[in-house]
């Protein structure tokens, strides 16, 4: 039986690390059409204050002008940035639906010991948890003026990922959303990740 329960953990490990490789693939891929855009991996990864802001930014295009003076994003780069956002949600749920689909065999199995059912409903419990704190963090980024975010909970610490900003994500931007996300979970700023879509 404790095999059989290394097993599930390890299988939903592994779920894990595939949706992570899966989003990252994705990420970098960008392109329409499915042309894939090639990145160059620079040393602009910046600190501010104790979060981590990944700065991806890699267009060279400038943003639209309105008549008013104000500078908006191409309607083309709008639609890539709302198609990545929903596809990670999508994806991150899915890979959440596997993980408890699993927990749920092992706290449901008659043959199952009392120790590895409570870790299985203990396992439940937290992505539940987890689930509703990522979404409160998203719905606060986006009332704060941000288009869009999508967040990743897991045992290390927290990912927010930020649509691209007019003038690339600052100081105060990072210190509004590290501030959001440590008032919704327990984790400390160093652990905070806050990146920018290119």
């Amino acid at each position: 039986m404790v095999i059989k329960r290394k097993s599930a953990i390890y299988s939903v490990i592994a779920l894990m690390l595939c949706v992570a490789v899966y989003l990252n693939w994705s990420y970098q891929r960008g392109g329409e059409g499915g042309e894939t855009m090639q990145t160059s991996q620079t040393d602009d990864n910046k600190i501010l204050g104790e979060s981590q802001l990944v700065d991806k930014t890699e267009s060279g295009e400038e943003p639209l002008e309105t008549a008013s003076g104000e500078k908006e994003q191409p309607e083309g780069e709008t639609t890539a940035a709302s198609d990545y956002f929903s596809q990670a949600r999508l994806s991150r749920q899915q890979a959440r639906d596997e993980a408890v689909s699993i927990f749920k065999q092992t706290s449901e199995n008659p043959s199952a010991d009392a120790q590895s059912k409570e870790q299985a409903e203990a396992s439940i419990a937290t992505m539940a948890e987890n689930a509703v704190k990522e979404a409160r963090i998203e719905n606060l980024v986006v009332a704060k003026g941000f288009a869009d975010c999508v967040t990743f909970i897991n045992e290390e610490g927290v990912n927010v990922i930020v649509q691209k900003t007019e003038n690339s994500l600052g100081e105060e931007d990072v210190a509004k959303i590290r501030d959001i996300v440590m008032s919704e979970t327990d984790f400390a700023a160093d652990v905070i990740k806050i990146i920018e879509t290119a």
